[in-house]
């Protein structure tokens, strides 16, 4: 068993990345903000679990949570896509910077490996190739999506002039339980948030543009399986393989909620891909096959999770 460390736990992918560790019988050091205003996605009474408060844009604090720990989970992202595009220079100035800060510190603190979630939606550009492969062109064109792959590219830089191990995990579009219905990323959680409401839903574009959904605790799995094995490479997709318009989703979510959902076509964005795939064979060549929960329970169990959510907040 190993001591690791999650940046960013109480999140939606980092809180469940945790608790599938300490499930596992991992020690895990559960590191975030976690503010009072708000209750936290993460057990509170985990044997396996240390809850720690810390800011991941203060040097000390990484630098004292990284005391024993061998395998680091990077999930702190400052930004998302709407974000980075109104200011750049904030994804630059702190997710950027600080990820290097933490690669100094990891190698520092003789880290076995750095586990990096990046993107997979937003990093191989406008490329219409399906599935997308590890090895196809990355033109992101997002700053977004750049931030994430420039943190790719130092972490190659810190695995050949620090021999600090790392493993890239490019993930597809994560949904389910905990993650923000109210948000400007994540479509399934905020489509169904809005359906409970019986308010309609905004879609960017006709509704054809194609993505790639795949259920968190699926996802989850694949992440943990692989972390701590010997590699024979390091970068892997993480999705389900299967590509569905908006249109064809918000097709799925009247089928399961039974509800009229009524959609607001808005102008497309221009940092919006309009199709991505992601190829994982790679992954599945090395680790197996991933038993994969289909979209229509995945979108069952993340609208009881909303319709949960509502009641309580009523």
């Amino acid at each position: 068993m190993a001591n690791c460390l999650v940046l960013g736990a109480d999140g939606f992918v980092g809180s469940h990345v945790a608790e599938a560790l300490a499930e596992a019988g991992h020690q895990v050091r559960a590191v975030d903000r976690l503010r009072s205003s708000r209750p936290l996605n993460l057990p509170a009474d985990h044997p396996n679990i240390e809850l720690r408060p810390a800011d991941f844009l203060n040097r000390h604090d990484l630098d004292t949570a990284l005391e024993d720990m061998q395998y680091v989970f990077h999930f702190v992202s400052t930004t998302n896509p709407a974000a980075s595009a109104k200011d750049p220079l904030i994804d630059v100035d702190t997710n950027i910077r600080m990820s290097v800060v933490l690669m100094q510190l990891c190698v520092q603190h003789n880290v076995r490996r750095l586990i990096f979630p990046s993107t997979g939606g937003a990093i191989y550009g406008q490329d219409l190739s399906t599935p997308l492969r590890e090895t196809d062109l990355t033109e992101p064109v997002s700053p977004y999506g750049i931030g994430k792959l420039a943190i790719e590219g130092y972490l190659r830089y810190f695995r050949q002039s620090h021999g600090l191990d790392s493993l890239v995990f490019r993930l597809s579009n994560a949904y389910g339980e905990r993650q923000n219905v109210v948000g400007s990323q994540g479509a399934i959680p905020i489509f169904l948030n809005l359906v409970e409401q019986g308010l309609p839903v905004r879609v960017f574009g006709d509704g054809t543009m194609v993505r790639d959904y795949i259920y968190i605790s699926d996802l989850v799995t694949m992440m943990v399986k692989a972390f701590d094995r010997p590699l024979e490479n390091d970068t892997y997709n993480v999705g389900s393989g299967a590509g569905l318009t908006v249109n064809e989703l918000i097709d799925c979510i009247r089928q399961v909620t039974g509800r009229d959902v009524k959609v607001d076509y808005a102008p497309a964005r221009p940092t919006d891909v309009q199709h991505v795939v992601l190829d994982t064979t790679r992954y599945r060549k090395e680790f197996g096959n991933p038993q994969l929960m289909s979209l229509t329970q995945g979108l069952e169990e993340t609208w009881h999770y909303v319709v949960k959510r509502a009641k309580k907040e009523r």
